[in-house]
């Protein structure tokens, strides 16, 4: 089954959250114990699509948030979170993060 997080669109110049919330995928009393993000270029061109992750993200509860920051203008990123659960089973969602101008 494909999980997926909604993820608000975002301006280039907007720091935002991406937040990941595992709690459908975990048992009662289960958290996030760790965890990361990668960014690859769904559609169209950025030849750094790591550069849309700020720092690490943080794991709290069922929720794991990363940051993110910058991004090229119209480009769509998947970003797909893998966490570690306090039970040690590892999970993943994916969300789109779109790029739009200003104003949108």
């Amino acid at each position: 089954m494909n999980y997926r997080s909604v993820i608000n669109v975002k301006t280039s110049a907007a720091t935002e959250d991406a937040v990941f919330d595992f709690a459908n995928q975990y048992v009662a009393g289960e958290t996030c114990a760790s965890g990361s993000v990668t960014a690859t270029v769904y559609s169209g061109i950025d030849a750094s699509p790591s550069g849309v992750l700020s720092g690490s993200g943080v794991a709290s509860g069922t929720k794991f948030t990363q940051k993110v920051i910058a991004g090229m203008l119209g480009v769509v990123y998947l970003l797909t979170c893998t966490t570690t659960s306090s039970a040690g089973k590892v999970r993943s969602l994916q969300g789109f993060l779109i790029i739009v101008p200003p104003g949108v």
